[in-house]
């Protein structure tokens, strides 16, 4: 019986399981990133209620949807998954400190995609170096 190994970012290879951890944590990623994004670029009075009081103006509520949309899409195609993760992590803690300090709330949610994305970037990290041209 033969399994699928690909490597990891320290060289060993990663078994079948944690690949697959790794897939279903994209795409549950990509559903909640890109649910957000799509809400966003569609107008959801919620969002545009949020960024009026963000002061940022409603350009930027159009700018980070279509980061979002990009990255969730991103974290679905396999040559792009680490480096979309890796954006994201940038876009996200943007996102939890604009929760903490112009919104005053708990960045909560945020914290726990960091966390995921954070995982899929380790588990992906051949990808990323291989995306920039490192070996």
């Amino acid at each position: 019986m033969s399994t699928t190994n690909s490597t990891t970012a320290v060289g060993r290879s990663t078994g079948r399981g944690v690949n697959i951890a790794l897939w279903v944590a994209q795409v549950l990623l990509a559903f909640q990133i890109g649910l957000g994004g799509v809400l966003k670029l569609a107008g959801d009075p919620t969002m545009v209620e949020m960024f009026e009081t963000i002061g940022a103006g409603q350009w930027f509520r159009f700018a980070v949807g279509v980061l979002e949309v990009a990255g969730a899409i991103g974290l679905l195609i396999p040559r792009l998954s680490g480096v979309a993760a890796l954006a994201l992590i940038g876009l996200l803690i943007g996102a939890a400190g604009t929760n903490a300090i112009a919104l005053g709330g708990v960045p909560v949610i945020e914290a726990v995609l960091l966390v995921v994305l954070a995982l899929v970037v380790w588990g992906r990290w051949s990808r990323v170096k291989a995306f920039f041209g490192a070996k």
